[in-house]
């Protein structure tokens, strides 16, 4: 029996709208009122989240999880109680952000409860609009942070050949983190070894759970660990190709149609 579900969130369980379709509400819902744990494992901070577990009848719930900052960032939804947390070592977050400035994208650097947010242009404006709140800023440096932990930070553009080159052009500026993509848009930067599949990991062993009995839903290579790492690997219908290989299960349904509700009625609730 399945006990955990991990599920990515934006253009997986969240449609291209920024809208959760009401089959995988009702899905969510019937599942954890059988005794799963569905536990959201996404990029953003999970004080950007919110609004999501609200929908999902999961805000401020004892016994119900999120992954966070790519599994940066482990919570218990019940007043958001932190159980694990690894950021980026300070000067490396410094030259990403430093070296970033050259490259033409907008910067995000984020902190356990603020992101921050370089060169916003319009298109991201738009993209982030009903996702989560931001902060502009202009510092050529991170010294405005005063020491406050830097927990990710990404690049984004709208071009992913080009973010490929940027990846490689910042050589072994690399060598300490872990990198992965997400969104076709986004060049992410954690500390090595920080990605979702560790975190569903970590999770799986403070609940006692085995990584056979868990489910790992996503769309992107940001998801390809967590899809790994679980007993049961699923992609919904707009995964990426490469995602979709590793899969043990393709809905046919995508983001924005219940693809995620696909995968619980066929392996959790039948």
């Amino acid at each position: 029996m399945y006990r955990i579900v991990c599920c990515d969130l934006d253009e997986t369980l969240i449609g291209y709208d920024h809208c959760i379709a009401q089959r995988n509400v009702d899905a969510i819902r019937q599942a954890t009122s059988q005794g799963v744990l569905f536990v959201p494992a996404t990029g953003r901070g999970y004080c950007t989240i919110q609004k999501t577990l609200e929908e999902l009848s999961l805000r401020n719930c004892k016994g119900q999880y999120a992954i966070s900052f790519n599994g940066g960032a482990i919570t218990e939804n019940a007043g958001n109680r932190l159980l694990h947390l690894k950021g980026l070592e300070a000067q490396r977050a410094e030259l990403l952000y430093e070296r970033g400035q050259a490259f033409n994208v907008c910067i995000h650097v984020y902190t356990e409860k603020t992101v921050y947010v370089w060169h916003l242009n319009d298109d991201e404006r738009r993209y982030l609009e009903g996702r989560m709140e931001v902060q502009e800023i202009d510092s050529p440096t991170l010294d405005f942070l005063g020491g406050e932990e830097v927990v990710k930070v990404l690049y984004e553009y709208p071009d992913y050949a080009y973010l490929n080159r940027i990846e490689r052009s910042l050589g072994s500026l690399t060598d300490e983190l872990s990198v992965s993509y997400s969104s076709m848009r986004y060049l992410e930067f954690n500390p090595k070894g920080v990605e979702k599949g560790a975190g569903l990991a970590i999770l799986a062993q403070l609940l006692g759970v085995q990584l056979s009995d868990t489910v790992a839903i996503g769309d992107n290579i940001n998801d390809l660990q967590m899809i790994k790492a679980a007993g049961l690997g699923c992609a919904v219908a707009n995964a990426v190709d490469s995602l979709k290989d590793a899969c043990d299960y393709v809905a046919q349904a995508d983001c924005q149609a219940g693809g995620v509700a696909e995968v619980l009625e066929r392996f959790i609730l039948s």
